[in-house]
């Protein structure tokens, strides 16, 4: 893993250890999900954590996801947010452009399960929503399984990611 990403994991995991401690969340979104993250920013500081917005601060209608995305998924991978929230209409555009940054592992979720198992086995680092697709409470309810699950620290998933972060370095060897 490189040295710099290793470091950013080691702190965001450092200042996230027990469920319910206060977290310095990143939060982003476009037009399409401007909406859903002023609801979500609220609830996030109603709920004791530091929310760093990283816009848009007004929803206009021409804005692009990744002008507000990837600060935010750079912030997530340095380690300057303990965990990332990225939001655009679908969801999608916002889990693409966010993965593009090394260090960040990103994915859309519209469910529990998949809430907190991708942090528990694959260190999720910054959940994505669709603002038109996910209800608020739905997406709250998500935001706090996401906040309180755990890296398990297993070998095995750590192995993965060490294989992921070789991708993200292009280091891997391209398959014969």
């Amino acid at each position: 893993m490189p040295k710099k990403t290793a470091i950013a994991l080691d702190r965001r995991h450092e200042l996230a250890e027990l469920p319910g401690k206060r977290q310095r969340i990143g939060i982003a979104a476009d037009h399409g999900g401007y909406e859903l993250k002023e609801y979500l920013a609220g609830k996030l500081r109603e709920a004791g954590h530091e929310v760093v917005d990283f816009g848009d601060g007004r929803p206009q209608e021409h804005d692009n996801y990744p002008d507000f995305i990837v600060p935010l998924a750079r912030a997530d991978a340095a380690g300057k947010v303990q965990r990332g929230v990225g939001i655009c209409g679908s969801g999608v555009g916002a889990s693409v452009c966010a993965n593009k940054v090394a260090g960040v592992r990103a994915c859309l979720i519209h469910e529990n399960f998949s809430a907190h198992q991708g942090v528990e086995d694959d260190d999720l680092n910054l959940i994505c929503f669709g603002g038109l697709v996910v209800g608020h409470a739905l997406a709250w309810e998500l935001a706090q399984t996401f906040l309180t699950a755990r890296f398990k620290n297993a070998e095995r998933f750590r192995r993965r990611l060490a294989k992921v972060a070789d991708l993200e370095s292009n280091t891997s060897k391209d398959p014969e």
